[in-house]
């Protein structure tokens, strides 16, 4: 089983767990004397460096929200001179001020060796041709994983996102063996192929895909591999802790392995916010425990998934993280129930003759929320009799309706008439009043 860094990654718990102490006190000592947000917040909460001896003092530090990094814009969270730092990378900042995320070259360093470790664990190589889809820029994403791809002595190809039938093109070209991109966007990127007359598994050397940026389902892994020969490998990560590299999947693996060397993981209700035990699901906190630029301390991701610490047969150690089922602030509340985009993704994609592409819109009439899905059907599908698609529309409305106990509109449409996304899909709008 080829590893990255093999001793870190099947570090036993107990060398692991003396490590992680030890550099949880010294970055809680670290934000105390360095940075006045860290200070004034710890002293509010009656704490010093001191107080927090093991892991299990942890839960007596206060959170680190997103809001945290906007009111303290651009270099208010700075744990070192801005002289020592040699990068910037930035949210888009279209819902208010940007999170900015600061690097120095320490923190450049292992940066580039996380991603590595999950791009080995989906078989990148020296002998690797690596196609990055993701933007470059202030966005993490491109960067992140162009650094990590150049570590492992692999070939980059920069083609950054946009331009779907140029990347097609470069493929066949250059050879390219994975894919790096959102899971919506390898997606498109394979339906684009397929119209231009091109078969990704006769006419390219593609044969892997490593996917994150935005939750994703089994099902939508399973389509992407029988539909177009990819196979599909999930990553994770954020721009608040140092970008993707957080955690990764390999072939043997249910669940992507947290770099728990760099990042602490704990399990919170997202209501109340107390920890919960492992295999319990629930909102994920992540502390960084490396970070010389811009340590963070208990940060709420908001993103929805669970901790499962059994050992794995890849051989790794460290704690793997299920596959992120939704944010906990994008949960959908439809007349009084709690709805995850990806739980619909699930329940109609167990389906023949529905693609990944949906759109889920949700109105309100008169008192009543109420919820249209629309699903693109196949193309062989669609050639079929009229009959057979309203057959459809009612199982997949009886499957909804178990799956999420309230009633949906179901509309099958063409292939193609939902909109694509070179990024992000947009799966969700929500036309209530605000």
């Amino acid at each position: 089983m080829r590893m990255w860094q093999p001793t870190l990654e099947c570090m036993p718990l107990p060398q692991r767990r003396a490590l992680q102490t030890q550099r949880l006190r010294d970055i809680v000592r670290r934000v105390y004397e360095c940075v006045p947000f860290y200070r004034a917040r710890l002293d509010a909460a009656g704490l010093r460096p001191d107080d927090i001896r093991s892991l299990d003092d942890l839960p007596r530090i206060p959170f680190t929200v997103k809001d945290d990094f906007r009111q303290n814009y651009p270099f208010g969270l700075l744990a070192v001179p801005r002289r020592d730092v040699v990068r910037l990378h930035a949210s888009s900042g279209t819902t208010g001020r940007a999170t900015v995320v600061g690097y120095t070259r320490a923190d450049l360093e292992i940066w580039a060796d996380v991603v590595a470790r999950f791009l080995v664990m989906a078989g990148v190589s020296e002998d690797s041709v690596c196609q990055v889809a993701f933007g470059y820029g202030l966005f993490t994403g491109g960067f992140g994983l162009h650094y990590g791809i150049e570590r492992i002595g692999a070939l980059v190809v920069p083609a950054a996102s946009g331009h779907t039938r140029r990347h097609i093109q470069l493929m066949k070209d250059f050879g390219s063996t994975h894919l790096i991109c959102t899971p919506s966007y390898a997606v498109h990127i394979a339906e684009t192929a397929r119209d231009m007359g091109v078969d990704l598994q006769r006419d390219t050397r593609l044969r892997v895909a490593c996917v994150g940026g935005e939750p994703w389902s089994e099902q939508m892994r399973l389509q992407l591999r029988a539909l177009h020969g990819l196979e599909g490998f999930d990553n994770y990560g954020l721009s608040e802790l140092i970008g993707p590299g957080v955690s990764g999947e390999s072939p043997q693996c249910r669940g992507m392995h947290i770099a728990e060397d760099h990042f602490y993981p704990e399990i919170i209700d997202p209501v109340t916010g107390e920890p919960l035990p492992y295999g319990a699901r629930g909102e994920l906190v992540l502390t960084s425990l490396t970070r010389q630029a811009q340590p963070v301390l208990r940060y709420r991701t908001r993103d929805i998934t669970a901790l499962d610490p059994e050992p794995c047969p890849c051989g790794r150690t460290h704690v793997r993280m299920a596959r992120v089922t939704g944010r906990s602030d994008d949960m959908l509340i439809i007349r009084g129930v709690n709805i995850f985009p990806t739980q619909i993704e699930h329940a109609f994609l167990e389906m023949q003759g529905t693609s990944p592409n949906y759109q889920i819109i949700v109105d309100r009439q008169g008192a009543l929320d109420t919820l249209e899905v629309k699903i693109e059907v196949t193309e062989t599908m669609l050639s079929d009799e009229m009959k057979n698609l309203h057959r459809m529309e009612l199982e997949l409305q009886k499957r909804l309706s178990e799956a999420l106990s309230i009633h949906p509109k179901i509309t099958l449409v063409e292939p193609g008439a939902l909109p694509r996304s070179e990024g992000k899909a947009l799966r969700v709008i929500d036309r209530r009043p605000k």
